[in-house]
């Protein structure tokens, strides 16, 4: 079972998503939050798979939390996925650089909410990849100059090129797909990154590829 936390300040809004997500035989609610404070202490009582968080959110904010959660190693495999809307701030960048694996829009349709969070579960991409390449394009656009980051030395040739197409939004079987590779193949590829530059999880490659200047938002495919 995919064990799953709703973390937003409308209860209307969890209300509609636990009815979607409890209609599914391999997802489970286990609890639910109005407010970060209380989605940090719910996720070290339940031990959630995922959280399902709003970013505005009285007090402790979905952004705070979010990071609050990544720093805990106690939290390690828990993923964050934030609800969002289109009229977002900065937030929404610093979301991703806080942990958050990737976005979801609150008027998402339900088979979506329901692939987002099979989606989080597997690590195998950011939410919604053409959503969130739009978002980490404008945002990472706002980034003063590339930092050339030392991290990225220990990739061999083929670990930049996959990482290229990480921060494109595409999935282990495109990238497998794009390179002629087998999917295994390119899961171990992303595994290897992640681990040599220190990321938690795809969202966090991302935002390396974009700050050390490896890819630019002009760079990515449609």
């Amino acid at each position: 079972m995919i064990r799953v936390l709703l973390a937003d300040d409308q209860r209307l809004v969890r209300a509609g998503f636990r009815s979607i997500l409890e209609d599914q035989d391999d997802i489970e609610v286990v609890g639910e939050a109005a407010d970060g404070e209380a989605a940090v202490s719910a996720c070290r009582e339940f031990g959630p798979d995922v959280v399902l968080m709003d970013i505005r959110m009285p007090g402790m904010d979905g952004l705070e939390a979010s990071r609050v959660i990544a720093e805990d190693d106690r939290l390690a495999s828990v993923k964050v996925v934030i609800l969002t809307t289109f009229d977002l701030d900065d937030y929404v960048y610093g979301a991703l650089r806080a942990g958050a694996a990737g976005f979801l829009v609150k008027d998402t349709e339900p088979e979506e909410l329901l692939q987002a969070v099979r989606v989080a579960v597997r690590g195998d991409a950011l939410i919604s990849p053409s959503v969130t390449r739009r978002l980490i394009a404008e945002f990472a656009g706002r980034v003063k100059g590339p930092r050339p980051d030392p991290r990225l030395d220990a990739l061999t040739a083929r670990e930049r090129e996959v990482m290229q197409l990480v921060a494109a939004g595409l999935t282990n079987d495109e990238i497998a797909t794009r390179l002629v590779l087998s999917p295994s193949t390119a899961k171990t590829h992303v595994s290897r990154i992640m681990s040599k530059v220190g990321a938690r999880d795809r969202s966090q490659v991302v935002v390396l590829a974009y700050e050390s200047g490896m890819v630019s938002p002009g760079w990515l495919a449609e």
